[in-house]
């Protein structure tokens, strides 16, 4: 039996199979390394979760289902050097995509049912 996006990407979450791709924010939010998801997941050659092998793709999908690409804040210090460091930081950081979407939460698996395409 063939599972829907949302499925697929709910028992890749709780695998733990992945290091590309976990629960973060206490579960609310689905937090995606963009370098390694593109090797890990959607380069496996004939195991291919997402019958994609293109990040754009994913995203798509993603955006279908009512995920929304979720920004990340950061403070920045007024010291040149703990600015510099932050920036540093920050760059590392923005390979990590965040998406949410209501009816995806860790806490409430029986919302995945209402998680549906646009």
């Amino acid at each position: 039996l063939s599972l829907r996006f949302p499925q697929k990407l709910w028992k890749m979450l709780e695998s733990g199979n992945f290091r590309s791709i976990w629960w973060s924010e206490g579960g609310k939010c689905v937090a995606i390394n963009k370098d390694l998801f593109e090797i890990e997941v959607l380069g496996r050659e004939g195991q291919q979760v997402f019958h994609t092998q293109k990040i754009k793709s994913f995203m798509r999908q993603l955006n279908a289902y009512g995920f929304i690409k979720m920004q990340r804040n950061f403070q920045r210090s007024a010291s040149l050097p703990e600015f510099l460091a932050e920036e540093a930081a920050a760059s590392a950081h923005s390979q990590i995509l965040y998406y949410y979407n209501p009816s995806f939460n860790r806490e409430h698996p029986m919302l995945l049912e209402t998680c549906r395409r646009r």
